[in-house]
């Protein structure tokens, strides 16, 4: 795959995963400081990475959500639990990965990551 093919499926995952309304919101906040990294992102990060076939979406989602959690990297966090939930997960699967984070990478990354979900999960109930 060539930049340019990398570029449209990372643009079409991004966009499955995320949702159009961020995706616009990013593109329209680039500027000729942040395209590049625009750039890298749905090339690698989205092209690469997430098109892959050795994971499904679900799973994905559900490493990332461990990983931000982690590293308490709160907004990313509730961009992917809104994205953890279009990928299939239910707010019981988010849940179970923050417990997972609590036994693993400590007590008060997952007390954080749980507010910021919680936070997240009502922001998105109907």
């Amino acid at each position: 795959m060539n930049d340019h093919e990398r570029r449209d499926a990372g643009m079409t995952v991004r966009r499955e995963v995320l949702g159009d309304e961020h995706v616009d919101r990013a593109v329209a906040g680039t500027d000729e400081f942040t395209s590049d990294f625009q750039d890298l992102i749905t090339r690698y990060a989205w092209g690469e990475i997430w098109t892959r076939p050795g994971l499904d979406r679900r799973t994905r989602s559900c490493i990332t959500l461990a990983i931000l959690a982690t590293l308490h990297h709160d907004e990313e966090l509730a961009m992917h639990v809104r994205a953890a939930l279009r990928n299939g997960l239910t707010p019981e699967e988010v849940a179970e990965v923050l417990l997972q984070v609590g036994i693993y990478a400590g007590v008060p990354a997952a007390n954080r990551a749980f507010k910021v979900a919680q936070q997240t999960l009502r922001q998105e109930a109907p």
